[in-house]
């Protein structure tokens, strides 16, 4: 399974409304950031493992796509960080974890 990149505000919508029937997992990423690159690894360690079959996963890089950033970070009423992992269900945070936190070890206690 394989994560899915999103860089505007019509396709952030479209997942926020999709997580009402299905879990949605995003992934905030910054390209220039150390922490953010192990993050990433993290991310897609869990993916390579077995990941929940019923959840769509999902990539925001924050610098190149700062507006969906912004907007996931206000629709969800979550603070801005990065890297950050966001689980979203019925159109709300269901959890989040950022830095250090996001990995394969806590995505697996949660979405598993």
């Amino acid at each position: 399974m394989t994560w899915r990149e999103i860089s505007t505000i019509d396709e952030w919508n479209a997942l926020l409304a999709k997580s009402a029937e299905r879990g949605q997992v995003i992934l905030k990423h910054s390209t220039t950031c150390p922490v953010s690159a192990n993050a990433l690894s993290e991310y897609e360690a869990y993916l390579k493992a077995a990941p929940n079959p019923d959840v769509d996963y999902t990539l925001v890089k924050v610098i190149e796509s700062r507006p969906v950033s912004n907007q996931i970070a206000e629709d969800l009423n979550v603070k801005h960080e990065s890297p950050q992992i966001i689980y979203v269900k019925d159109k709300a945070k269901y959890w989040s974890a950022t830095h250090w936190a996001v990995t394969k070890a806590h995505m697996t206690a949660v979405l598993d």
